[in-house]
């Protein structure tokens, strides 16, 4: 199931692009690898994996499940002409919970909603296809513009053994 919203944005020197959200399918493989890596290398104190081990690494797992079309494995694009400006991959768990991981949104594009719609788009298609309960996130700490989208998306931060030293918070989205 394709979800698509096309919203129009202006953009410096008022030309207008068209936003459309989708799942990536295997052709676009390589487009996610450069958007992956470019998020990394942008935001290393954002994301788990760092940039040099990425780059070094011949297919990055979400690469694969991309290629692959694995359907409890998705990764969500947000494309202005054609061009993947952000992404969001979403994963259901074996207890049948959704997790999101890698939100990033090409800065040119950011404040704009697009990772709203790529939120709901993912957290929709597992309320559809596999009747989640339940979504679930990290973000960093000191991520403050990621924990704002996630507190407007209706994220909660979580009780679970998190203390005032810790890096990570775990954010949870009950349907």
């Amino acid at each position: 199931m394709f979800r698509r919203i096309n919203y129009k944005f202006m953009i410096t020197k008022k030309i207008i692009l068209n936003i459309e959200y989708r799942k990536l399918v295997p052709y676009e493989s390589k487009m996610y690898r450069e958007i992956r890596l470019e998020s990394l290398l942008q935001f290393p104190d954002s994301f788990e994996t760092n940039y040099e081990e990425a780059v070094n690494t011949e297919k990055l797992r979400m690469e694969i499940d991309i290629e692959n079309q694995n359907p409890k494995k998705s990764v969500w694009g947000a494309f202005a002409d054609q061009k993947l400006v952000g992404l969001c991959a979403f994963v259901i768990d074996d207890n049948n919970m959704g997790n999101i991981y890698q939100m990033y949104v090409k800065k040119d594009f950011q404040g704009k909603n697009i990772g709203s719609e790529l939120i709901q788009s993912a957290i929709q298609e597992g309320k559809e296809k596999f009747n989640i309960a339940e979504v679930s996130l990290e973000v960093a700490s000191k991520n403050h513009s990621a924990y704002s989208l996630y507190k407007k998306n209706g994220f909660e931060e979580t009780n679970c053994e998190s203390n005032e030293t810790s890096e990570i918070l775990v954010m949870k989205y009950t349907l």
